[in-house]
């Protein structure tokens, strides 16, 4: 499936990684009233995104492995609703985000297809 050794050399892993980075330094730019409300879930959304490909990775059965990655789906969409209340908060442009997040998005789709597809094969 991959010639992955850890997950840091999942190229999946390293973007949504980068997307995280580019959260935090967006998220800065908040009002200060947003600190326990949307820079905390923004982040923590981001994080689990990153997280649960790297748990995922050391699952032994490629089922637990699709649930992590479905799981790390799941809080990326929720990043998505994120960037869109950020920008209609006006809080941010959110373009080069969007970009990024689509990215990860495409990636990790494609990852958890090849999971998904390995057991499928095994049947």
């Amino acid at each position: 499936m991959s010639g992955a050794k850890t997950f840091e050399d999942l190229i999946v892993w390293q973007k949504a990684h980068q997307f995280v980075l580019a959260i935090y330094r967006f998220s800065e730019l908040f009002p200060s009233k947003e600190i326990y409300s949307l820079t905390s879930q923004m982040r923590r959304a981001a994080i689990s995104v990153a997280a649960n490909i790297a748990e995922g990775f050391k699952k032994r059965s490629k089922a637990d492995k699709a649930r992590f990655m479905n799981i790390a789906q799941g809080s990326l969409e929720e990043c998505r609703y994120y960037l869109i209340l950020a920008q209609d908060l006006g809080y941010g442009n959110t373009t080069n985000l969007k970009a990024q997040h689509e990215e990860v998005s495409k990636l990790l789709h494609a990852y958890s297809a090849s999971i998904l597809n390995s057991i499928n094969s095994i049947r």
